[in-house]
């Protein structure tokens, strides 16, 4: 059965249990008409006449006595209710900008606006009446029934009209130079709404009016289709979503949330299409919509008490407003700066039709391999990864209640295995902290570290060997690299799987249980060493303080790989970093490639030169003297020619070329000239990564904070969370006196101070509050100056005599640190 009859079928059962078939002796008990049969309203029907059509029960035949006697009425009254109808706008079955006028003044004439609020609940609570309202084409048809010919209201209306127009010409900016085709006069329809919102009466209908509708747009959708029948349905949520009270106490009760939980129900196309619609409002309107949809989350969340047991992930209100706000978060993206060519081809892994254990024990679900792709996504070809710069700022759809309620371990086991049955804030990131999406990839990691361990548990018994669940690292400090790099390449050769295990590093000839302190000082001493400027890995810039991978380096693919195992390795092992890339790194990892805007912070003083030559009004050939042939040293200071194209010394750079110059020569410095060595950075990226959602859940700059930590630095919150040992305690004079002095350091004291204590001057994910630092006692009053163990995050402090020594010490040892002050 096709859709339209299924439709038809569904309409007759709805019809019998409202109107029943007119037979007074009827016997079906799901007939009106039956002596027997109880009286439905309207939303009741209508759940009923979806249980009869499924059932495939008893339908009447209409009783010809019924049809006559329906006839034989409306024929005798037909003439009667023409003027009433006129009078009342009973004919009134859709509206229009004139109608609205027409009515609005009629109703103030009269003082009384209750002829205006049934027209208004009447179309606002009727799906057919508003999906045929405020239509684009209406000034070529008839506004109602009786309005074939102009009449004098007809023209009082279109005066009203102009007036309303020129009074709210503002509401229209941003939606009358719309590409995508709506059917909808958005201008008209802000116009009308600006004029009937003064109204209390109206609003109050309104309210009512979106209640009574949205449960049978709910159903229309989820088992009707109705999108795919008749796009136009769309028509509906562009009408409602301009009222801009939506965010008012009024509707947030109830009509929202019905609102929102229909719009949920659309088809993926009817999304993506809505998503375009509204890429073409201007900024405040589509921050309203934003809001509105946020302020219904929120006061959802604080109205509510979540816990383990009673989850924000079952609140179908808090689930249907965050996937309408991914609508807007796409027309957001849609709206700003996007970018959605220059994208790395990514390597496919060959599919193997060989059973894996994890397939073998039942657990698949919990390892699928290969990206998560959002389906709204791939419907509209853009990713968050192409936005440039968004209209609103990606932090902006963050709602920080919800990332305080979310149980993040339930969450993570909806994502990965329940994603049918179950929502998961995950498949909606853009909502989502980076602390509490940090969390969601600590729960991945750590299951797949006990993967690992039951697998290698498992092959051990059966092989007869002593298992071995940890990804075990023996190194000699003097030959760190050397060590490291033999045996990660022949654990990434035989068993790559391995590199899935928890990190444990051991120092030759040395002590110690690898806690995680050991690991972190093993990726501080590697990074220290691959990127000394001697060995020409990287080229570092004094000015912007960032590395820069090295065109001319002499090392081989296996040492970049390293650096990107390393990388790899600090997120899975949730280890921060002391490594400073300009974003366009972070950009290259998650798969785009570097372009001209990049340079900005990668190459500040190449990009400003280019820069000068875009807005170049003079004659760029003879005044600038440019050749698609450019010149760069190598690694020991010799210039290097290369032509950007064939024969790029005889190609004079002007006017008309200057951004194929521009385009090629940033292409050449980001991408072709350390291709070799990134390709092999990334594939050591990979090796850990590829089956995280990772690329799924994180923005390159969120990626950047998970490696390197963020560069906001509380230290109110750190002095809260520190611990003592030692002696000293929060109420040691000594104590007291260090934190007035580290609150009264400037910013780059602190970072030099953050530097010398754990290693790196930037704070983990979460904040310095999430640090835990020990200051210990290291003596009584001395001329030592402080010293730390970087691994541990430990200041040890000795109890100098007084406030004055203590800081000049303490700068001393901060200023002064490499090479001798950290342990």
């Amino acid at each position: 059965m096709n859709r339209a009859a299924a439709k038809h079928l569904i309409e007759r059962y709805f019809r019998q249990l409202t109107d029943g078939c007119g037979n007074g002796a009827c016997t079906n008990e799901f007939c009106a008409s039956c002596c027997d049969f109880r009286p439905l309203d309207n939303n009741a029907a209508a759940a009923k006449a979806l249980e009869l059509f499924k059932i495939n029960a008893k339908l009447c035949n209409p009783n010809p006595s019924k049809k006559e006697s329906d006839s034989s009425a409306d024929e005798n009254s037909l003439l009667d209710s023409k003027m009433s109808d006129k009078e009342n706008f009973s004919d009134v079955h859709h509206l229009t900008e004139n109608t609205v006028c027409t009515l609005l003044s009629s109703c103030e004439e009269e003082g009384d606006y209750s002829a205006l609020v049934r027209v208004i609940g009447r179309v606002f609570s009727n799906t057919e009446s508003l999906m045929k309202s405020f239509r684009k084409d209406e000034h070529n048809a008839t506004d109602n029934l009786d309005s074939s010919k102009p009449t004098e209201v007809d023209k009082q209306s279109e005066e009203t009209s102009e007036a309303m127009g020129a009074s709210s010409a503002a509401a229209g900016d941003g939606a009358s130079n719309m590409s995508d085709p709506c059917e909808v006069d958005i201008c008209a329809v802000r116009r009308v709404y600006d004029r009937l919102l003064t109204i209390d009466q109206v609003e109050a209908a309104l309210v009512n009016a979106i209640i009574y509708l949205t449960p049978n747009m709910e159903l229309d959708l989820e088992y009707l289709d109705v999108y795919e029948t008749n796009p136009d349905y769309l028509n509906i949520f562009i009408i409602v979503m301009e009222n801009s009270n939506l965010h008012s106490p009024e509707y947030l009760e109830v009509a929202l949330p019905q609102f929102c939980k229909a719009m949920s129900k659309l088809p993926v196309a009817a999304l993506a299409r809505l998503s375009k619609i509204w890429s073409k409002y201007d900024l405040p309107h589509i921050r309203r919509m934003m809001e509105t949809f946020q302020q219904l989350i929120t006061f959802t969340v604080v109205s509510n008490e979540y816990d383990s047991e009673n989850l924000v992930n079952d609140d179908e209100t808090v689930v249907a407003a965050t996937q309408c706000l991914k609508v807007v978060f796409y027309a957001s993206i849609l709206a700003g700066d996007v970018n959605v060519e220059h994208n790395d081809d990514e390597e496919e892994d060959s599919e193997s039709d060989e059973l894996t254990l994890h397939e073998m024990l039942g657990e698949e679900q919990l390892y699928k391999k290969g990206p998560r792709v959002d389906p709204l996504e791939k419907e509209l070809g853009v990713r968050p990864l192409d936005s440039i710069k968004p209209l609103i700022p990606f932090e902006d759809f963050i709602n920080e209640s919800l990332n305080e309620v979310v149980e993040m371990d339930k969450d993570f086991t909806f994502f990965k295995v329940n994603a049918e049955t179950k929502f998961s804030f995950q498949t909606c990131p853009f909502i989502l902290n980076v602390v509490t999406k940090n969390q969601g990839l600590y729960y991945d990691n750590r299951i797949r570290m006990y993967s690992e361990r039951r697998l290698t548990a498992l092959y051990s018994m059966v092989q007869g060997q002593q298992p071995n669940p940890y990804l075990k690292l023996k190194v000699r400090r003097d030959h760190i690299i050397d060590d490291a790099l033999v045996r990660l390449e022949m654990i990434s050769m035989e068993n790559p799987s391995d590199l899935k295990k928890q990190l444990f590093v051991e120092f030759e000839g040395e002590q110690g249980v690898d806690e995680g302190g050991v690991s972190k000082e093993f990726f501080q001493l590697v990074l220290e060493e691959i990127f000394n400027p001697d060995i020409g890995m990287f080229t570092y810039d004094d000015d912007t303080k960032l590395f820069w991978f090295n065109s001319s380096s002499l090392e081989n693919e296996a040492q970049y790989t390293l650096v990107g195992l390393v990388l790899g390795l600090a997120i899975y092992n949730n280890c921060i970093l002391d490594v400073h890339f300009p974003m366009v790194v972070y950009r290259k990892l998650m798969g785009k490639k570097g372009t001209y805007l990049d340079l900005s912070d990668s190459h500040p003083a190449l990009f400003q030169s280019l820069k000068e030559l875009l807005e170049y009004t003079g004659n760029v050939e003879t005044d600038m003297m440019l050749t698609f042939q450019i010149s760069h040293t190598d690694l020991f200071g010799s210039p290097v020619l290369h032509d950007l194209k064939e024969d790029g010394e005889e190609i004079p750079v002007t006017k008309e070329n200057r951004q194929e110059f521009v385009d090629l020569y940033t292409d050449y410095i980001l991408n072709t000239s350390v291709e070799r060595q990134f390709k092999a950075f990334k594939k050591g990226f990979q090796m850990v990564t590829k089956e995280s959602p990772l690329k799924y859940l994180f923005r390159p700059e969120e990626v950047e904070m998970l490696i390197c930590g963020s560069r906001k630095l509380d230290f109110e919150a750190l002095e809260k969370t520190t611990d003592y040992d030692g002696g000293y305690s929060k109420d040691s004079q000594i104590i007291k006196d260090f934190w007035e002095t580290i609150h009264s350091f400037g910013e780059e004291q602190k970072r030099l101070f953050l530097q010398f204590t754990t290693g790196t001057d930037r704070a983990p994910v979460g904040g310095l509050g999430k640090l835990k630092m020990i200051i210990a006692k290291n003596g009584s009053d001395t001329d030592r100056l402080p010293t730390s163990h970087t691994c541990f995050n430990a200041l040890l402090l000795p109890e100098y005599s007084s406030k004055e020594k203590l800081k000049e010490r303490l700068l001393k040892a901060i200023t002064y640190a490499k090479g001798f002050g950290m342990l």
